[in-house]
């Protein structure tokens, strides 16, 4: 039996998804930040080498005998991440378990699950290789960077994820509408980046502390100061090109009423982390200092990639019945 010309096709409707695997979603993520603000304590407090050049074990064994308080630290960040691949491998099975093919979060939590082997794979390599505590090299800038880039790359996918499954329309394969795609990929690329530079900003003041702010800023601009501190000023600069994109994406989603808190919390996160950028900079990045900074950081990623799901991945308003 056709249906007329004249009625059009309503998009269908994704049968509701277990609440309970909506906030497990959800509470993959706010698990995942904390494992990662607690990784930064580890690189801020000189503790990455606290279990030596072993892993998965720690200094070789699995019962530490009146270990050190690096190798505290180190070791806790080591047992949550592993609390959290499990919880991935949980994510992972229940939603292909409760959401029928085509499903777009089934993907994403594919994507997850790559990402966070690779994390392990990347955070297994800078022991490995000896590129924690007090190493300079250049390696270990490198592989900072590599890390970083893959945190975010999963806390997106960990957000999409949890996006998706709360998703009642628009959340299956050709359901969706793209919009403004290249400036919402350069937008999210350049904040990644801001990202990475932050990271390298935040080695150099854990590897080259100064004593006051005007040391601080003269470390930047010597000859004789490490590349690190010497840009140090291109985080900040960035910054400001991706808060331009993130005030551009806000303005879209205060057009529509279900957006609007959401766009309303993003500016409020990027004011927030402009503010203890500053107070960052001020304090000479203290530890807990740096674990705030990247907190905000987190969040506002979080919120900056949703909204830009919402506003450039909108369900069609009408599709064509096969």
């Amino acid at each position: 039996m056709s249906i007329p010309a004249s009625i059009p096709a309503a998009i269908p409707r994704v049968t509701e998804l277990p609440a309970g695997l909506r906030r497990f979603a959800w509470g993959v993520l706010a698990y995942n930040v904390a494992v990662i603000v607690w990784g930064a304590a580890v690189r801020a407090t000189g503790s990455g080498a606290g279990c030596g050049e072993h892993w998965p074990l720690c200094n070789g064994t699995v019962v530490q005998h009146h270990p050190a308080v690096a190798t505290l630290i180190e070791l806790a960040h080591r047992a949550t991440s592993g609390i959290d691949l499990i919880c991935v491998l949980a994510l992972f099975f229940w939603t292909f378990a409760a959401a029928p093919r085509r499903h777009l979060a089934r993907a994403w939590a594919v994507a997850v699950l790559v990402l966070i082997f690779n994390e392990a794979l990347l955070g297994a390599l800078l022991v490995e290789l000896g590129l924690v505590a007090h190493n300079q090299s250049p390696s270990r800038a490198f592989y900072l960077g590599l890390h970083l880039t893959n945190t975010l790359l999963l806390l997106a996918a960990l957000a999409m994820t949890a996006h998706f499954l709360s998703r009642r329309e628009g959340a299956m394969r050709g359901s969706i509408e793209v919009r403004a795609k290249w400036l919402a990929l350069t937008g999210l690329a350049a904040t990644v980046v801001v990202g990475v530079t932050g990271s390298l900003a935040a080695l150099g003041d854990t590897l080259y502390p100064a004593h006051n702010l005007w040391g601080a800023i003269a470390q930047d601009f010597s000859a004789g100061s490490s590349w690190l501190l010497r840009i140090r000023w291109v985080h900040p600069a960035l910054s400001l090109v991706a808060g331009a994109f993130i005030c551009w994406l806000a303005a879209r989603g205060l057009r529509k009423r279900d957006d609007r808190r959401l766009a309303v919390a993003l500016v409020a996160l990027l004011g927030a982390q402009y503010c203890l950028g500053a107070m960052d900079v001020t304090l000479l990045a203290p530890a807990w200092m740096q674990m705030m900074h990247l907190l905000g950081a987190d969040l506002l990623w979080i919120a900056l990639v949703v909204l830009a799901a919402r506003v450039c991945l909108p369900a069609k308003a009408q599709m064509t019945a096969g």
